[in-house]
């Protein structure tokens, strides 16, 4: 029997960054993947396949609708080859996580592949394809499993006419009408993605605004854009049924009023979001606490009730994003290690991958208001920026909040062209608990969107933006 210092399961990025972490402490590392290709939902079917698509998508569009405002003229139609796309995509996602065993070859961690579940807390039965089951021995062991997609009960997904992201990202044809069934990240990139593509878009949200997690002037001018696009966007309904009928899927909703609306399209993309994957994990034969949403249970060093057994990313309590699950990863090899790691989950970034992009870190007005902290907003359109009218991307704005008395940043939210790199500057600002004033000094090159963050903060310091 094999033994090792750490077992992680689950190769996503939360699971295999802890298990490079631990590999580079000394540790002597195995890791355990149901799947034969590594990288776990985010790299096979999640954030690496959906942005290769919204690339490819965003260049059809852009081809379609602006090349010729840009002198650029291109003799007869431009067309659409899905199958070429969506090989492109699969191409991306090849090399990705070609990448990931090449880490783990690099780093000398053992790979099993096979469904992981306890046999108790210190064993680990592998259970392969065939049926046969290797078990190893591990001193400590690292829960990765993540996530998967959630559904309501009374939708049946037939992963033909009504799918998940999985089959989203895979399709065969345009839809000629697409509706999704959530307005939060996934619909909306999915949405954006097959509305470029020629398809009828309609979103349909139980809450009374998309993205309902971020800060609602965002969730504002998302919505105003994506119906500037073209899509239809229902907030405040309840999806009642999904039926199929051969080809046509109808969709059944009452309005705010209770009011009943139908949708009937080609294609239905169930996008209410995700839940914690322990299915086959057999954690109660370590001692392992799962609590009633099916999340492992874990305390402020992300340790279960088992001492030697910690979880991360998806599968814990928290924001279900890549990032947050590297973090963790890091977080408990360094405890193990016995360091002393820190993570500030009130600065992980969140990202929504349209166009524009959407990116946000910190406390939301609605939070700061909530709790009773006085603040002040700066705020500054992106359409002011020399850089954004020499690239025709407009929409959007910069919005920093920061402590009415102390100045120092405590949220920013922003939506427009490259946000997801953008909000960068803004996490080691807060990093680093600078004041909306340190970043109004800060010397941003000319013309870039950066100037939109040092303008807005110009904004929340004095009211004083230079350029607006």
């Amino acid at each position: 029997m094999s033994t090792y210092d750490v077992a992680v399961i689950g190769s996503g990025p939360g699971g295999y960054v802890a298990a490079i972490r631990c590999a580079q402490l000394g540790m002597k590392t195995a890791i355990i993947e149901k799947y034969s290709t590594l990288g776990g939902t985010c790299l096979n079917v999640g954030c690496i396949p959906s942005k290769a698509l919204l690339d490819s998508s965003h260049h059809y569009e852009h081809a379609v609708k602006h090349f010729a405002d840009h002198g650029i003229e291109i003799p007869g139609d431009v067309k659409i080859n899905l199958e070429k796309m969506i090989a492109r995509k699969q191409s991306v996602v090849d090399q990705t996580c070609d990448g990931v065993s090449f880490l783990m070859k690099k780093n000398k961690i053992d790979v099993f592949e096979g469904v992981g579940s306890f046999k108790d807390a210190t064993h680990v039965n592998i259970t392969k394809a065939d049926g046969t089951v290797e078990t190893i021995e591990a001193k400590n062991t690292i829960i990765a499993t993540g996530s998967k997609p959630s559904t309501l009960p009374f939708i049946k997904i037939d992963k033909k006419r009504v799918i998940t992201s999985t089959e989203a990202l895979k399709l065969k044809e345009v839809p000629k009408h697409l509706v999704i069934i959530g307005g939060g990240v996934i619909g909306l990139e999915l949405g954006q993605v097959y509305r470029r593509l020629g398809a009828e878009v309609s979103v349909v949200e139980y809450m009374d605004r998309i993205i309902p997690g971020m800060d609602k002037a965002l969730s504002k001018e998302l919505q105003k854009v994506m119906k500037k696009q073209k899509s239809k966007i229902y907030t405040s309904h309840k999806v009642t049924g999904v039926s199929v009928s051969g080809d046509e899927v109808t969709v059944t909703a009452d309005d705010k009023k209770g009011n009943p609306v139908e949708l009937k399209g080609d294609y239905c993309l169930v996008s209410v979001g995700r839940k914690p994957y322990t299915d086959g994990l057999n954690a109660e034969a370590a001692g392992v606490k799962l609590n009633d949403r099916g999340q492992v249970e874990v305390n402020d060093h992300l340790q279960t009730s088992a001492s030697n057994i910690y979880a991360i990313g998806d599968v814990i309590k928290g924001a279900m994003l890549a990032h947050k699950a590297e973090e963790e990863g890091v977080f408990v090899a360094e405890t193990l290690a016995g360091q002393k790691p820190h993570i500030d989950y009130n600065l992980i970034p969140g990202v929504v991958y349209t166009w524009p992009e959407v990116a946000a870190v910190g406390k939301t007005e609605e939070e700061l208001t909530e709790a009773g902290i006085k603040y002040k907003s700066g705020q500054f359109p992106f359409r002011a920026l020399g850089r954004s009218r020499a690239s025709g991307d407009l929409d959007g704005f910069v919005k920093i909040l920061a402590d009415e008395t102390t100045d120092e940043v405590l949220g920013v939210h922003m939506i427009g062209a490259r946000c997801a790199d953008l909000i960068a500057e803004a996490v080691t600002a807060m990093e680093f608990r600078a004041s909306a004033e340190d970043i109004s000094r800060m010397s941003h090159a000319h013309p870039t969107f950066t100037e939109a963050v040092k303008e807005a903060a110009l904004a929340a310091t004095d009211n004083r933006a230079l350029h607006a």
